[in-house]
């Protein structure tokens, strides 16, 4: 190979090359248009292999150094700052993606969220009318600690908060997949869960109110409510989302509305997992807590449910040039 030919054939590759890496260095990956994205990819892979064949010939450590030190900054800067490009995604989604979809899906959540709210009142009307209705829903021991001892269960979290964090995560994590996977069951089990839970919450709130306890157990649920229950609901409406495409495919064929609803239900999941990650956390180490006022967890809860109103109702504005 004729060495001094070869350089002087390749050398307008790597100046070139090394112009492009400068610039993305200088002002980052998305100041190139595509067209040039690309040509620094192939100039990339066209300098990695240049800097191979001079390494078996004998081209002189200079510039095998050179070329070594570009291939090093085009992998830097392309891998990394795909990487990097990554990350900016997920912020991206969590910014704006997550609230258009919460927004576009509405209806399912306030479907599920109905659902939830007559498992309610249908416990609370019970539960009134008739005693025995309570030992269905709510576990005897529960019962008994409230209606005998005249007190709330939640101080056997106290003390073991980080343990009863985690539990509560699992569980609420647990309770939110099988609303979403109940989905394929043409929504029966996701009807299942959100009527239950309805039911369930609303035969407590029925036990605690005619205990004279319901102002320090609300004061409990207030702070991690705020966040939990909402994530169930949108856990209800992901599931419902994969029911209208088995049941009601519309103008899909059914395998492509899965693919329509079922990739809206796993965005949905995917700002569910956080929510419910951040109530845990709550629900174990503040809600429980004795030496923070009941007044103080109500104002916590009420101003969190706010945050998560108005992040849900935001939207990207366009910039007009």
């Amino acid at each position: 190979m004729n060495i001094q030919r070869w350089i002087a054939r390749r050398e307008s590759n790597w100046q070139r090359l090394d112009a492009l890496l400068r610039q993305v260095e200088t002002k980052g990956l998305k100041s190139l248009p595509a067209t040039e994205i690309r040509e620094l990819a192939s100039l990339y892979r066209s300098v990695a292999a240049d800097l191979a064949r001079a390494q078996t010939q004998q081209v002189g450590n200079i510039l095998i150094h050179n070329l070594q030190s570009l291939t090093t900054r085009g992998y830097t800067q392309i891998y990394q700052g795909s990487r990097r490009q990554e990350w900016q995604a997920v912020v991206e989604f969590y910014r704006w993606e997550l609230p258009a979809v919460i927004q576009q899906t509405f209806a399912y959540t306030a479907t599920a969220t109905a659902l939830f709210f007559l498992g309610l009142i249908v416990a609370w009307w019970y539960a009134w009318q008739d005693p025995t209705f309570m030992s269905l829903i709510v576990p005897e021991r529960l019962i008994s600690q409230v209606r005998d001892e005249h007190k709330l269960w939640m101080g056997s979290i106290v003390g073991i908060e980080p343990l009863a964090s985690s539990g509560i995560m699992i569980n609420n994590l647990k309770v939110s997949f099988g609303a979403v996977a109940g989905g394929m069951t043409a929504g029966a089990f996701t009807t299942y869960v959100m009527v239950f839970n309805g039911l369930l919450i609303g035969a407590i709130g029925t036990l605690v109110g005619q205990n004279n306890l319901a102002y320090p157990f609300w004061a409990f649920v207030f702070p991690h409510g705020a966040l939990e229950l909402p994530a169930i609901f949108l856990a209800g409406g992901a599931g419902l989302l994969i029911a209208r495409a088995i049941l009601f495919p519309g103008q899909y064929r059914r395998g492509d509305a899965l693919k329509f609803y079922g990739s809206q239900a796993v965005q949905l999941l995917f700002g569910i997992v956080p929510m419910l990650v951040i109530a845990g956390i709550i629900e174990g180490f503040f809600s429980p807590n004795p030496r923070i006022p009941d007044p103080l967890k109500y104002l916590f809860g009420t101003g969190l449910f706010m945050i998560l109103f108005m992040y849900c109702n935001r939207k990207k504005t366009s910039v007009k040039r």
